[in-house]
């Protein structure tokens, strides 16, 4: 599934982020703890070390991801070249938050005090929880909170209380998707608008990747029996027993997607990780589309 999916105020978003590049000392983003690898913005992770600046990957919503991946993907984090990671939710979340600052002053200890704080841009693609984060550091309200992508549409400055120096930016996608996969999987997490997908088609893939890689889940949501029948049979047995049923007996098809849909994002269905450092190996790239010109020029200056 191809995903075309760059709001006007994306594109204004992305030239502030390169601005800002430039006047930052690390870069904060945050990933979705249950789909880690394509909920990073690769076209941060080009600018940055092009840059050279370190990256801090904070996983976020870990209780709703599976607790033995979690220490996978944050292992595989570390290991990557100039990157720190944090878990966000298994424990304390307002603590674990409020300990942010200080880890970034060690990753970046040349910078200390009032006359050099650190300085930090902080990341995350659309509704993946960054400005939740953002207000529980800052012990009150400063960043719009919604159940839908792309509240945040302008780049500020914050100032810590200890002087760190915080530049929040929307939520970024990228202009093309380069893997089928992510697409799913991001628009499974309900990172991207619902006008660009098909909510049946990603329920599919949502049944279709549990039943393979959670299927003891499946069964106890929607208290099925046997799970090796047919895709198209399994989903309308969920929706049967969901209640989505039509006059005459006939799956209300949407209706269960959206039921499926919300049982993942809700963490309903259980902890959940769709994604596993492994599943990077094999990745087939999306036949290639045209991409903004404009976009393209910039990130190639960055090379």
């Amino acid at each position: 599934m191809a995903i075309q999916w760059f709001p006007g105020h994306m594109n204004a978003a992305r030239k502030q982020v390169m601005e800002a590049m430039a006047k930052v000392d690390l870069v904060i983003e945050v990933v979705d703890a249950r789909l880690p690898a394509s909920s990073t913005n690769p076209m941060i992770e080009k600018l940055r070390r092009a840059r050279q600046r370190p990256a801090l990957k904070i996983l976020n919503k870990a209780d709703l991801a599976d607790p033995a991946l979690n220490r996978v993907w944050l292992d595989w984090f570390r290991s990557q070249p100039g990157t720190e990671a944090v878990l966000i939710g298994e424990g304390d979340k307002a603590a674990d938050v409020k300990r942010l600052p200080q880890l970034c002053r060690k990753i970046v200890p040349h910078r200390t005090g009032e006359v050099k704080p650190a300085r930090a841009l902080i990341m995350g693609i659309p509704n993946v929880g960054k400005s939740t984060l953002l207000n529980i550091m800052l012990s009150r309200k400063i960043a719009k909170v919604a159940d839908t992508p792309g509240v945040t549409q302008h780049l500020q400055r914050i100032e810590l209380p200890d002087g760190m120096i915080l530049y929040d930016s929307p939520g970024l996608l990228w202009p093309k998707i380069e893997y089928e996969d992510f697409g799913y999987r991001l628009a499974l997490a309900g990172s991207i608008g619902r006008n660009a997908y098909d909510e049946e088609d990603v329920a599919w893939f949502a049944v279709d990747t549990l039943r393979a890689r959670y299927p003891e889940l499946l069964k106890a949501r929607y208290k099925l029996d046997d799970l090796d029948v047919e895709l198209e049979q399994l989903f309308a047995m969920i929706g049967r027993k969901r209640g989505a049923v039509l006059s005459g007996g006939r799956i209300d098809y949407q209706k269960t997607a959206e039921l499926i849909l919300t049982d993942f994002r809700s963490g309903t269905l259980g902890r959940i990780t769709l994604e596993t450092p492994a599943d990077l190996e094999n990745l087939v790239p999306l036949p290639d589309e045209p991409v903004d010109p404009d976009l393209a020029a910039d990130l190639g200056q960055q090379d």
